[in-house]
């Protein structure tokens, strides 16, 4: 669970840094650019990946996807996050959940045990109750389809991550290092045509920043790949527990730090989540 534990703290961090990008005016896209430009560099430096042997033509589908699909979730992120707001935009990716745990039953072919099942009713009684926010209203007629992105886009990044992690051709940090690679180059020919033709600055305080969001993103998915390969028969344990571990930890933070205020349906949310996690750990510890 330690990879687990590591994933959350670094997928929070990275919501954070999110927020703090907004306030402090700093341009996303550049961001999340250079980003994965220091996610190459961490893997070359951290993983030494050996590429002999392996050609575009060799590489599966799920590495373009995956490649294709985390910079443009980023950038919906942050495009949901402005037209539906930052509350609805954390309750669609926290929703995509769902997606996830009906692939690890349909697709993966997990068999769910007594503690699991529980845990899954508790786990989207916490979603329904975290995600209630009294007088939120939607800001844009669009802003359904920016959370839409989200819900569908994290939930095939979960599933996608999985499918990686089973790959066994490719050792997974030679995977990391190029799913990183297609990412960084489909968002640097983005990011010049915008510099070209819309006459976007590029700014040295969006690189720095990217270095930043680049380092605590690097560890969520090596820890959250980490995870699956560690559970590789409980793909659920690892959606749910992901999930419910960045609400809790999300809450607390919106609450100390942000000053956020919750009403009291969200903290019975927190509250299953909690529960929700300990039957996880014990359906890991005692099967039934």
């Amino acid at each position: 669970m330690i990879y687990l534990v590591l994933s959350v703290i670094c997928s929070v961090t990275v919501g954070v840094l999110l927020k703090l990008a907004k306030r402090y005016q700093i341009n996303i896209t550049q961001a999340v650019t250079w980003n994965y430009l220091f996610a190459i560099l961490l893997s070359l430096i951290c993983f030494k990946p050996n590429l002999s042997g392996i050609s575009l033509s060799s590489l599966t589908p799920t590495y373009y996807i995956l490649g294709l699909l985390l910079p443009t979730l980023f950038l919906a992120l942050g495009l949901s996050v402005r037209k539906a707001g930052l509350a609805r935009t954390d309750i669609a990716q926290r929703l995509s959940l769902f997606i996830s745990l009906s692939a690890a039953y349909f697709l993966f072919k997990e068999s769910f045990d007594r503690y699991k099942e529980v845990a899954v009713v508790f786990g989207f009684l916490a979603i329904i109750f975290t995600m209630y926010r009294k007088g939120d209203r939607m800001t844009s007629k669009k802003s359904w389809l920016y959370l839409l992105l989200v819900f569908l886009g994290f939930g095939a990044v979960d599933i996608l991550f999985k499918m990686v992690s089973q790959i066994t051709e490719v050792p997974y940090t030679t995977s990391l290092f190029i799913i990183y690679t297609i990412a960084f180059l489909l968002s640097i020919l983005y990011l010049l045509y915008l510099v070209v033709q819309k006459k976007t600055k590029l700014q040295l305080v969006n690189f720095f920043c990217g270095c930043i969001l680049g380092i605590f993103n690097f560890g969520n998915i090596l820890f959250y790949l980490e995870a699956h390969r560690s559970m590789s028969n409980n793909p659920s344990t690892v959606f749910a527990a992901m999930n419910m571990g960045v609400i809790v930890a999300g809450s607390l933070i919106g609450i100390f730090i942000f000053r956020e205020k919750l009403s009291n349906w969200n903290y019975v949310g927190l509250a299953l989540a909690i529960a929700s996690i300990v039957l996880i750990t014990l359906s890991k510890l005692y099967a039934v």
